[in-house]
């Protein structure tokens, strides 16, 4: 049994037990609850939102970390412009406590 789920904008193949790393969820301890889009029981597969509503997948928040730097640097010719950035994403390290269908 698995799930596909939805957070920050992107989608997770995730089964009970699993440790992931996710974009920054705003808790930085305790249980939340993800938002599944597909959810697979042996041969059941179910997709459509109806039925979605049965079905809840919580998880826990364990810590959080930082991914790696990214920097960059823009430059215009000719007009003496020039701009350095740099970028440090949040994660949060979840793990999935359950799957249950309704």
């Amino acid at each position: 049994m698995y799930a596909v789920i939805k957070t920050g904008g992107k989608q997770y193949r995730v089964a009970e037990g699993d440790q992931l790393q996710v974009e920054k969820l705003g808790v930085t301890e305790g249980e939340v609850n993800l938002t599944p889009v597909l959810f697979v029981d042996g041969d059941t597969v179910v997709s459509t939102p109806d039925a979605l509503a049965a079905v809840s997948v919580t998880a826990n928040v364990i810590g959080a970390s930082k991914g790696p730097k990214i920097t960059g640097f823009t430059y215009k010719n000719k007009t003496n412009s020039s701009k350095r950035w740099g970028h440090r994403q949040h994660y949060a390290t979840i793990e999935i406590t359950g799957i249950k269908k309704g």
